[in-house]
């Protein structure tokens, strides 16, 4: 959510903070601004709208300075304007500064400033801090410690980059709660929240932990906390390339991300898979492994798709390893006061380990005495360095908002997991070889299911008029018709919802007639003619059915109106198989209704507010 990257060094700085901002699209926004010093002065340019908007605004021909800082906002406080949009300045124009997050006491500080006589021009939060640290400036005449004394003050989250004709040759950044990296190249560095703006120019990368600042000039770098305390940071390799952030011949993020899963499903589990011994082995987890053993509770905390990948995961392990397992909506945890302690395991699950809902969520949790693991893709990420222990998901960058092949490693690791769980109580080893085998065929049946990409778009082209649909499954697929529901809502912007099949009769089957699709999730399992009798109530009411079943099933044809055949595997897997095609129904519908794919409106792809 929202994009920062600053710039010194020796290279024109406009075009590349530019390119930086394009870099960060997926993130989400809906405005775009850059500051840069020149002939002694602070100069911003912003617009709302595009990156490719400013692009054309900047004078990239008449911009020598080799400094500067850029921004891409998603809208908290006051309307996406061009007057809202970042960077803002403190009230003499000399200092500005670009902002991630949500300061909480903004009005309380802008109150007091006002009474001493600081004027303001926008809505923004953001601005009520520049015009904060320029208060302070103008006191101790000292940027780092005008910067240090405003963000001691201030409650809430930031990433932010501060410039100032002050000081020409510095920038400083400063994180809490919302991620800030450093990239560090050949005599000059590049500020970013994100790598993806970093990676073409290095690889060499600091993470600034929260409460953390650090003050960049032409020479080098220093690391601070917030309280003036200095700290030392290790230099890390960025784990991806500049390639894994290009379409490579796509036409969307969305579509590439999709076909990259057969290798991405095969990375989460790569190296981990003992198939010999129907067992896992997960590195990451080795520090708390009696700790699993013996845990007497799993609590999995997550947001949007991640928490679908948390209900299937839920049902996995309660499968395999006899341990109960409760899913929370991180956002609703972290406010209840939850009943937790040192015997209980907090699984924190999230693609790009930065979701501020789970991050203080994994806090809370922390400060109650339970060990807490972190799940995630981002490597780095604040929630990987504030966990215990964990599991990457190795799926690469996923560019397009709504998530793809992070969901299916998500459910790849889980079922990894599950399966160790299990072994370690009380699943045979011939079990565990049989379900290990299943999991390593996961790659080459997903690749499969590319071969129904036919069908699935005649049934988008049929039902593309519909204004609602509902999904609907039961067991490990009652989360999977949550997110189908979700991708068709996110992209396409259809009305969607998700129901266990079951539940249809206590409300939703009021809506059903024959205008409304009803996607049914009907794999092969212990309650398959369960789920026909459902599909047989809708047929009653003239409903649509678009049914996900498996290669075989004659029985489904009699009461179906359009069958999407996935190949036969375990039910805690065919998950896995039977999202592909509800993520090519929704990318195609989105595509049929002329709909931004890869950056639906007012969605952002790391959301770090609240």
């Amino acid at each position: 959510m929202c994009g920062i990257v600053g710039y010194i060094g020796h290279q024109k700085a406009s075009h590349l903070l530019v390119n930086g901002l394009k870099r960060m699209e997926y993130r989400g926004y809906d405005s775009a601004g850059i500051s840069f010093l020149e002939n002694g002065k602070i100069n911003i340019l912003k617009q709302k709208g595009k990156v490719e908007n400013l692009d054309r605004l900047v004078p990239h021909d008449l911009i020598n300075t080799t400094i500067g800082i850029a921004h891409t906002r998603w809208a908290t406080h006051g309307f996406p304007n061009d007057v809202n949009a970042h960077p803002h300045t403190d009230n003499t124009g000399n200092i500005s500064v670009v902002h991630n997050g949500i300061i909480e006491n903004y009005t309380a500080i802008r109150t007091k400033l006002k009474q001493d006589g600081y004027s303001f021009f926008t809505d923004t939060d953001t601005e009520v801090l520049a015009v904060f640290i320029g208060a302070f400036y103008e006191k101790v005449n000292n940027l780092e410690e005008a910067v240090r004394m405003a963000l001691s003050e201030v409650d809430g989250t930031y990433g932010i980059a501060v410039l100032s004709s002050y000081e020409p040759d510095k920038i400083i950044a400063a994180r809490m709660g919302s991620p800030m990296v450093l990239g560090i190249g050949e005599n000059e560095y590049i500020i970013a929240s994100d790598a993806a703006a970093i990676i073409a120019h290095t690889n060499k990368v600091i993470y600034l932990d929260d409460g953390e600042m650090v003050i960049v000039t032409r020479e080098g770098f220093i690391t601070k906390t917030v309280l003036n305390e200095e700290t030392k940071r290790q230099i890390e390799a960025i784990e991806f390339d500049i390639q894994q952030i290009e379409k490579s011949g796509f036409d969307h993020f969305m579509l590439k991300e999709i076909y990259e899963q057969p290798e991405t499903v095969k990375n989460a589990f790569r190296g981990r898979l003992l198939i010999e011994k129907g067992n896992v082995k997960l590195g990451g987890l080795n520090s708390v492994i009696e700790k699993l053993r013996t845990a007497k509770r799993i609590i999995i905390i997550a947001c949007g798709t991640s928490w679908h990948a948390a209900l299937v995961a839920e049902y996995m392990i309660e499968q395999l390893a006899h341990i109960p397992v409760e899913v929370e909506y991180a956002s609703e945890f972290r406010y209840r006061n939850p009943v937790i302690g040192p015997e209980d395991v907090v699984f924190a699950i999230s693609q790009s380990g930065e979701t501020a809902d789970t991050l203080a969520a994994v806090k809370e949790a922390k400060q109650k005495g339970a060990t807490v693991l972190g799940f995630v893709n981002v490597v780095g990420s604040s929630i990987a360095r504030e966990t215990e222990a964990g599991t990457y998901l190795h799926a690469g960058p996923e560019i397009g908002v709504a998530s793809t092949k992070a969901f299916t490693s998500q459910l790849t690791v889980m079922a990894l997991v599950a399966l160790m769980l299990g072994r370690m109580r009380t699943l045979s080893q011939l079990d565990g070889k049989r379900i290990a085998l299943e999991i390593s065929e996961l790659p080459e049946k997903i690749t499969k299911v590319f071969d129904q990409l036919k069908q699935i778009k005649e049934i988008v082209d049929e039902y593309a008029h519909a204004k609602n649909f509902l999904y609907l499954g039961r067991g490990f697929n009652f989360p999977l018709a949550l997110e189908g529901a979700l991708k068709l809502k996110e992209i396409s912007y259809i009305h969607a919802e998700g129901y266990p099949a079951a539940e249809m009769k206590h409300g939703p089957i009021a809506l059903i007639d024959e205008n409304m699709p009803v996607v049914f999730i009907a794999t092969q399992d212990e309650i398959y003619d369960k789920v026909l009798s459902n599909i047989e109530e809708v047929k009653a009411r003239k409903g649509k059915i678009i049914a996900i079943a498996n290669e075989g099933d004659e029985r489904i044809k009699l009461v179906a109106n359009h069958v999407i055949y996935i190949p036969n595997t375990l039910p805690m897997l065919n998950p896995i198989l039977a999202v592909v095609p509800l993520q090519l129904m929704a990318y195609f519908m989105a595509l049929k209704l002329g709909c931004n794919v890869d950056q639906p409106r007012n969605l952002a792809k790391s959301v770090t507010v609240e």
